[in-house]
């Protein structure tokens, strides 16, 4: 079994196959053949924290990723990552653009170097011109210095975009090891800022069509550690450096994202009918995901950072050659340390000590069955505090908590996502919730291993 790995760069689920209005067609035709997953969650949102956890199939407070400066061979150097453990078991592998995060690469991974980006995120000459001026740094996710925060590219070709010249590479590679057994990782930017794509992309959401979000205020009672001032935006040129966006610049920064989703799916499309016309799709699995969720104005926000079901919850969708019954949707319970248990099982190689995810192979099977009781996602606030937050089928709960004293609890978040899934109250104050916050409590102090299936 191949294996095809495609990163996607801040996608929530923001996709046809999870019944949005946005125009994904190659994404929701690899559903039909899959399973689409409703409740799959990073395990810190911000990219390296979570694609660490994931690609070493271990959580932050393992990695010690909190951050994005720190490589995780400097926290846990003797770790072996899926790439790597795939290697180790005689496959190719290779990554193109955006798999670790940004420069901070893991050669151990890969039988050849990594292949980077070397496209401009921009196309307007004069918006290049003036950051090669100022000296950023122009490959990548756009280096230390940003433009606007979004752009409809003027461009003749795809290849001139990042996301264009990454199929291309991955493309090229593919036709060269078609022959033996690859693991192929391929990280597309976009969506992630600065959100641009071709015009015909933008041309698919009319500005007159583009709302704001129907949750645009932070929730009642929410306590003010969990919020952000999404300083990842303001760090773009055109953005207010304080203060909220105005409704136009909303609409403007939702209708662009949402170009770049559909502007993402048609260069995984590409990749995909290679794929098909390679004749690997009887022996390849086929895995999307985006690393975690985006606010888009939700709760009064914009980015991640955050431990929101909005930010924590990301697209996810699996197919593979032998699954039965396809092109169905499951409910449970995922968590992204688990899907390097379950590569491992899907082809049949061992499995490394210390993985602290579950593989959720027997969900291909029966979408339906039980499952884990809880997801658990962190994001740290400060220097001195961690908050923990805990999906279960019913309840988001979050505690932020003292770094260096557990036991001293900053604050609580309780949301209930049946009766209010855009959380827009925080119940853990309310008195008649009382019992709940102490049951969710023990919950999260027992942890993940309590919650395994």
């Amino acid at each position: 079994m191949n294996v095809l790995f495609i990163c996607i760069d801040d996608l929530r689920p923001e996709l046809g196959c999870y019944g949005s209005p946005i125009k994904s067609p190659n994404i929701d035709a690899l559903a039909a053949r899959g399973l689409v997953f409703n409740r799959a969650y990073c395990q810190q949102a911000l990219c390296s924290p979570s694609r660490t956890s994931m690609l070493t199939g271990r959580r932050p407070d393992t990695t010690k990723i909190y951050d994005l400066e720190t490589h995780f061979r400097t926290t846990i150097p003797d770790v072996i990552t899926l790439p790597q453990w795939f290697k180790q078991h005689g496959y190719h592998t290779q990554s193109f653009g955006k798999v670790y995060h940004g420069k901070l690469d893991d050669p151990p991974s890969w039988s050849v170097p990594h292949s980077p980006n070397r496209a401009s995120q921009y196309s307007d000459p004069k918006t290049i011109a003036l950051l090669k001026e100022i000296g950023a740094e122009m490959d990548e996710v756009g280096g230390k210095t940003k433009g606007p925060a979004h752009e409809i590219a003027n461009v003749t070709s795809d290849s001139d975009l990042p996301d264009g010249y990454i199929a291309d590479k991955s493309i090229e590679a593919m036709r060269q090891v078609k022959d033996k057994p690859f693991f192929l990782a391929v990280g597309f930017l976009k969506p992630h800022l600065p959100f641009v794509a071709p015009s015909r992309f933008f041309d698919l959401y009319p500005p007159e069509s583009i709302g704001l979000s129907p949750d645009p205020s932070p929730p009642k009672d929410v306590p003010p550690i969990a919020l952000t001032n999404y300083a990842e935006l303001r760090a773009y040129t055109d953005m207010p450096k304080k203060g909220q966006l105005g409704d136009d610049q909303a609409k403007e920064l939702r209708r662009a994202y949402f170009a770049c989703v559909s502007w993402v799916d048609s260069q995984i499309g590409r990749v995909l009918k290679e794929l098909d016309d390679l004749g690997l799709r009887d022996n390849t699995i086929v895995v999307i995901w985006g690393d975690h969720g985006w606010h888009l104005g939700d709760e009064g926000l914009w980015c991640k950072h955050t431990n929101f079901e909005i930010a924590a919850r990301a697209a996810f969708v699996v197919s593979t050659p032998t699954m039965k019954p396809a092109g169905k949707k499951t409910d449970a319970l995922v968590e992204y340390v688990d899907i390097y248990p379950t590569l491992c099982a899907l082809a049949k190689l061992p499995l490394p000590d210390g993985l602290e995810g579950t593989s959720f192979a027997p969900l291909l099977d029966d979408p339906s069955r039980s499952w884990k009781k809880a997801a658990f996602s962190q994001y740290p606030r400060r220097q001195d505090v961690m908050g923990y937050s805990m999906r279960t089928d019913r309840y988001r709960y979050t505690e932020w908590q003292k770094r260096d004293n557990p036991d001293q609890i900053v604050a609580r978040e309780l949301y209930d996502e049946q009766a209010d899934p855009m959380e827009t109250v925080n119940l853990a104050g309310h008195p008649d919730q009382a019992s709940v916050v102490q049951e969710l409590h023990a919950q999260l102090r027992a942890g993940w291993k309590a919650a395994r299936p």
